[in-house]
């Protein structure tokens, strides 16, 4: 892989001026003048400044026809008048555009690689790629070299987080982020880890697209990788189905914590909470912070719940099964016990890192480098953050060293107003709700609301429209497949399989992307994008609401996860988006006063 010089090098005082620099600004000027349908040098109006270099060694040294300025001229006295001398009018926005890809092509996304969709502008420049923002390329290439001085005195791992709104271009930022890491510090060892497959396989394929399949960088799920370093000394373990410990913990609930108000939800929550510290006696339960949680437990609830807990536990042991929270507890013994084999990295990158528990974050550290660059991006409106935690609280200090993206690339301004309504609607005092801005777009299809007479009608009625597309020539990679539950899409898989064949759908669980249609719970769609999302099932949420069994905190605290759940859904098209639902639609989708806004459609299956 070829690897460039770091820009900042380029204005260093120890670089001393000569035929490198001269050519690389020779090829430069070269390069913007070939591209195809760019404005020539003539009509870009630039100049470029040397600080370090005298105006006499410049005008040696450069060929004629290119405006640069020396030290003498960037003076603070004299620097205004040259501008104003030698410049005509301020550069268009395509210019700046063919600047920017040609004198930083790091920050160049192939149309190939993102859903976006172009802005239709009157102009004869402009490009058929996109650029990353000046704000995503200010986070891509943040602390990527500490000079000596700073790495002297940087004893700790070195940590930045990205926090950004749906569609905003966070996930592509690991991608870039792991391209430039990978050109400049060939050598060093680079992993990137998510919490769900699909996402870290869609991840993957995107940066072997824009590297030519470069294999030095490491693509795992946390779990993946614990499974991966699992101590010999244990034998591989068995991972409990979720079939089976949800009955697990219903026997339990039943035997324990009947004469409660404790659902199976909240049991069934309480004991990931409880693995995913490092939580190990009653006495850290009942000390334990449990803020945020959506219920509360008095302290002798909390022993009764502790008792549930060790019960479920043992009921596993006897079966010689642990569930998934037990895998990053028993990785962080045998890490602390020297008994994983493994060499430590010198960059992780992290994205959707608001579903990382804290004791993930502790084996982040395990495995980096005592200097380390730790890089991490979230969601703000999902996962730990949504209920009010902080990054310290899972032990990370990023004051200081955050960015936030505010901007939604990726889904049309329609779709993206739509799922902001929603969101308000629902939750009118949420102080966490982040309602971004979305970037101009061309014209897209405002989002449909179709509500079905049974769940039959529901899959009938998606398999016609996708048939509908693809007899319009969409292909069936840009058709993305969402529903509320685990058997919903196993359902729609069936059905697809039968009506378009085995290869032509697939579980992004399972299989990588690629020429086929793709179909999951919206649990497993965080960090996905697709042109055309299908949403399907939420009427199961809704109902779900309606429970008269919960309690006024516990349908709060459930209102206010599905409706993020939904927003992540809905925002994860870019230029369709098609609601369906069995029965009458839920209130918070016929939003007062907009249907003739969104022109959605209200149809029974005939």
């Amino acid at each position: 892989m070829h690897k460039t010089p770091l820009q900042g090098e380029l204005f260093d005082n120890r670089v001393v001026f000569g035929s490198v620099e001269q050519e690389a600004l020779q090829r430069f000027w070269s390069m913007l003048g070939e591209r195809e349908g760019a404005p020539s040098p003539v009509q870009v109006p630039g100049v470029i400044l040397f600080p370090n270099i005298s105006s006499s060694d410049l005008r040696r040294a450069l060929p004629p026809g290119i405006r640069a300025a020396g030290r003498e001229e960037v003076s603070s006295e004299r620097l205004p008048a040259w501008i104003e001398a030698h410049l005509g009018a301020p550069l268009t926005r395509d210019q700046i555009d063919v600047l920017r890809a040609v004198f930083s092509p790091e920050v160049v996304i192939p149309a190939t690689m993102t859903v976006r969709q172009p802005v239709r502008r009157d102009t004869s420049a402009g490009l058929t790629d996109y650029l990353l923002s000046p704000t995503q390329e200010w986070a891509l290439k943040v602390d990527l070299e500490l000079s000596d001085e700073a790495e002297s005195a940087n004893r700790d791992m070195g940590v930045w987080q990205v926090s950004g709104v749906a569609g905003s271009g966070k996930s592509l930022l690991i991608v870039y982020r792991a391209r430039l890491l990978r050109q400049y510090f060939p050598q060093k060892r680079i992993l990137v880890l998510t919490f769900n497959r699909p996402l870290i396989r869609d991840l993957e394929a995107r940066y072997k697209r824009l590297t030519d399949d470069d294999t030095g960088v490491e693509w795992q799920t946390f779990h993946q990788w614990c499974l991966t370093h699992w101590p010999g000394d244990e034998g591989r373990p068995k991972i409990i189905t979720e079939r089976k410990r949800t009955a697990i913990i219903a026997e339990v609930l039943r035997q324990h914590l009947a004469d409660t108000s404790i659902s199976e939800r909240m049991f069934h929550e309480e004991i990931d909470w409880f693995k995913g510290r490092s939580l190990n006696t009653l006495q850290d339960y009942l000390s334990a912070d449990r803020s945020g949680r959506g219920f509360g437990l008095s302290e002798a609830m909390r022993h009764r719940v502790f008792v549930a807990m060790q019960a479920y536990t043992r009921r596993l042991e006897t079966q010689g099964l642990i569930d998934w929270g037990d895998v990053p507890r028993r990785i962080r013994r045998a890490l602390l016990e020297n008994r994983v084999s493994f060499q430590p990295y010198d960059f992780i990158l992290i994205d959707e890192a608001q579903f990382f528990a804290p004791i993930w974050f502790e084996i982040v550290k395990l495995i980096l480098k005592p200097k380390g660059h730790l890089f991490v991006v979230a969601d703000p409106t999902q996962g730990f953050l949504r209920r009010g935690e902080s990054w310290k609280a899972v032990g990370l200090e990023v004051r200081g060293r955050s960015i936030r993206l505010d901007r939604s690339y990726r889904t049309s301004p329609a779709i993206l107003d739509f799922a902001s309504r929603m969101y308000q609607m629902r939750l009118p005092d949420d102080e966490e709700a982040i309602i971004p801005q979305a970037a101009p777009q061309a014209q897209s299809e405002p989002p449909q609301v179709i509500a079905l007479d049974s769940e039959q009608d529901e899959i009938t009625r998606v398999i016609n429209e996708i048939r509908a597309l693809c007899n319009r020539g969409v292909p069936l990679e840009h058709i993305l497949v969402l529903h509320s539950d685990w058997q919903g899409v196993e359902r729609m898989l069936e059905r697809l399989r039968r009506e378009f064949g085995n290869a032509a759908v697939a579980d992004p669980k399972k299989i990588p992307p690629g020429k086929h249609l793709r179909v999951c719970t919206m649990n497993a769609a965080t960090g996905l994008e697709s042109p055309i999302v299908f949403v399907m099932g939420v009427h199961r949420l809704y109902e779900a609401e309606q429970d008269p069994r919960l309690s006024a905190e516990e349908r709060a605290e459930l209102i206010r996860s599905n409706t993020r759940q939904l927003y992540m859904a809905f925002t994860r098209a870019a230029q369709r988006l098609a609601i369906t639902c069995v029965g009458d639609p839920p209130p918070f989708l016929l939003l007062s006063g907009s249907s003739s806004v969104y022109g959605r459609e209200y149809a029974r299956a005939s």
